[in-house]
């Protein structure tokens, strides 16, 4: 059995994600004016309208490209040595250190405690009506699901199937897809937990929630 304790103090060693951001094309790279350990930020706003920091620009026929910050966190490396020289799409240009979220160390922690039932294939999914009611007057937590439960609707170039659930028998307690948003091959769908760990699992949620501190 996975040692959700032990898992959380491991996540607090390294309270961090190192992300790398590449250049999307070929061109003539501009450094901006960042430094390292600099802060930055990503998209933010209602609808992620503001734009995150700028941390270069590559030339394309003239046409200068931003390549901007993805997400929170502070600048660990930049190659500047790369200034003013033609560059291949996929050539890597800064990486920050994005600090983790409470929100985020606890789907870490979600995505190796629960049972995570995955997508076959990509397409559209959706809960089978009489699941799809009871989610929406009580909860996705409110669903018991066992192996073989017809559970899912796939729908896929007009084809619509039914997909089974298979797996521990136990609760829903998270769901990972949208409605009438496509869902990648091997994506999970759904977190299943089975009701004995149910207590286990939300006192590390609760604890998360009230000891994590973020950083900036």
């Amino acid at each position: 059995m996975l040692d959700i304790s032990k898992l959380l103090e491991e996540i607090k060693q390294t309270p961090f994600d190192e992300v790398e951001i590449i250049s999307p094309w070929c061109g003539r790279v501009s450094c901006a004016d960042i430094n390292e350990d600099d802060p930055v930020s990503g998209p933010c706003g209602s609808w992620l309208e503001i734009p995150g920091t700028l941390l270069a620009s590559v030339e394309r026929e003239h046409n200068p490209k931003p390549v901007r910050a993805p997400e929170k966190g502070r600048i660990k490396l930049i190659r500047k040595e790369l200034e003013g020289q033609f560059i291949e799409a996929g050539t890597p240009l800064v990486t920050l250190k994005h600090f983790l979220t409470k929100q985020e160390v606890i789907q870490i922690i979600l995505r190796q405690a629960l049972h995570l039932f995955n997508a076959p294939e990509r397409a559209k999914y959706y809960f089978v009506p009489e699941v799809d009611m009871k989610i929406r007057t009580a909860g996705h937590r409110s669903v018991r699901v066992n192996d073989g439960m017809d559970l899912f609707i796939m729908s896929r170039m007009k084809r619509e199937v039914t997909l089974p659930y298979s797996g521990p028998e136990g609760l829903i307690y998270s769901v990972y897809f949208s409605h009438n948003e496509n869902v990648g091959a091997g994506d999970p769908l759904i977190g299943v937990c089975p009701e004995e760990l149910m207590p286990i699992v939300e006192d590390v949620v609760a604890r998360v929630q009230a000891e994590w501190e973020e950083q900036d």
